[in-house]
């Protein structure tokens, strides 16, 4: 029996999914705080408990979700029982070897690429996958295994990739990295650990800059590609535009994706698939019915108004967000609701996010998330550090639904890790008022 301490955080919650869908005994414990994850382990039927070290008995292997410490009361108790303990991404690291494990990687739209590959190859193929967003799903029959696969503190060096995607690669998680050559170099170590090949965006400069040992395609805009979009026209509808492979078209793709950030995010995808040899029409006809992954770019429409739900934290996440919500919403107003992870992300990217958010009509600014960090080691940094960059910026706590009310026929885009669902719901429930009204 696997016991997963942290089995409601959103990779434990899918692993554990993963295990018990392949045959393996599978139990946990978390919070006694409900979570969005509890619907599926419920599903199947995988039992979970409120910690507490009784739940520790001599029978168990320990799954250790990567935030526990050494003083959970849980694995202190593991750890005097003797029980063999796993960290999670060793966990995950075990399953990508029992498959051809696609690995996608990239400090930004590792999320939603892994949902599309995950949604067009089960539906030619047959794949497991294991999503970011608290999404997991196995069966003992398929060979392919999608794998979002995270650069903090080198997890992802724990995984064997038959195919290595990296999408991008910029200064992020800057309480570990020591600049952007250290992150450069984890990446470099992760792609040249491929068993079959690195799939790359090759627009991107820090991407260029690894010294790769193994076969290496790259995919982009540029003319310096393998594989490259041409012909793109960006509407309200999505995007479509022609695949050149090695200078030779490969097939026409009219995709129900916005912005150019999901054109890379689906020109990775395409990738893969050409080099399983997949028919060009095969994989168009599959991401019609492509919805996005959770917490990215989520919809929920009210009225004329748009409420947007979206993972973006980092100044390229946001710009890329923000160009989306233009392309499909020209017309309209557009309300951004950030708020800021962790006090080293903010003072060292402050300026860049303001310069993103300015890019809205309005924008507010709420209380920084401080995650595995304290207000006391960055006493000067607050939601002000970014406000008093911009000129349209005002400060925005959870239950301020009111202030975002005042504005009509507008998109509102609520972006950050944490979960801002309960401001985001009563934002929709006073819209809802104003249309009985």
């Amino acid at each position: 029996m696997y016991h997963f301490i942290g089995i409601k955080g959103a990779g434990m919650s899918a692993l554990a999914v993963i295990m018990k869908q392949l045959g393996y005994e599978v139990q946990g414990s978390d919070l006694e705080k409900h979570f969005f994850t509890e619907k599926e382990l419920i599903k199947n039927n995988i039992n979970f408990f409120t910690y507490n070290e009784n739940n520790i008995t001599n029978n168990l292997t320990i799954i250790r979700g990567l935030s526990i410490t050494e003083e959970h009361p849980e694995l202190k108790k593991a750890r005097e029982l003797n029980l063999e303990v796993i960290d999670y991404n060793q966990m995950v690291g075990i399953l990508t070897k029992k498959f051809k494990t696609i690995c996608i990687c990239g400090c930004h739209g590792k999320t939603t690429t892994t949902a599309m590959t995950s949604h067009v190859l089960n539906q030619i193929k047959g794949i497991n996958y294991l999503i970011g967003d608290g999404t997991g799903y196995a069966n003992k029959e398929n060979k392919y295994f999608a794998l979002e696969s995270c650069e903090y503190k080198r997890h992802f060096l724990a995984y064997s990739p038959y195919y290595t995607v990296i999408l991008n690669i910029d200064l992020d998680h800057v309480d570990y990295f020591k600049d952007i050559f250290d992150v450069i170099d984890a990446y470099q170590e992760f792609a040249n650990s491929s068993a079959k090949m690195i799939i790359a965006n090759g627009d991107d400069d820090n991407i260029r800059k690894m010294n790769v040992e193994k076969e290496i395609s790259y995919f982009g805009l540029n003319e310096n590609n393998n594989i490259r979009a041409i012909n793109i026209k960006y509407t309200k509808e999505g995007t479509t535009f022609d695949v050149l492979v090695d200078n030779k078209l490969y097939g026409h793709f009219a995709l129900p994706i916005y912005g150019l950030h999901q054109l890379m995010d689906a020109l990775a995808v395409i990738s893969v698939c050409y080099f399983e040899d997949i028919p060009s029409e095969e994989v168009s006809t599959c991401f019609q019915t492509f919805t996005g992954a959770k917490r990215r770019f989520t919809e929920t429409f009210v009225g004329n108004n748009v409420i947007i739900d979206d993972y973006a934290h980092h100044p390229n996440e946001i710009k890329s967000t923000i160009n989306a919500i233009k392309q499909k919403y020209p017309d309209k107003l557009i309300v951004s609701i950030f708020q800021p992870h962790t006090f080293s992300r903010t003072k060292e990217f402050a300026k860049d996010i303001a310069n993103e958010l300015s890019k809205t009509d309005i924008s507010y600014i709420m209380d920084i998330h401080p995650a595995r960090e304290t207000q006391e080691d960055y006493k000067d940094i607050t939601n002000y550090t970014i406000i008093n960059e911009m000129k349209n910026a005002y400060p925005l706590n959870m239950d301020d639904a009111n202030i975002l009310n005042k504005h009509k026929d507008a998109v509102f885009i609520f972006m950050s890790p944490n979960d801002l669902s309960k401001l985001e719901q009563e934002l929709i429930n006073l819209k809802e008022l104003e249309k009985l009204n």
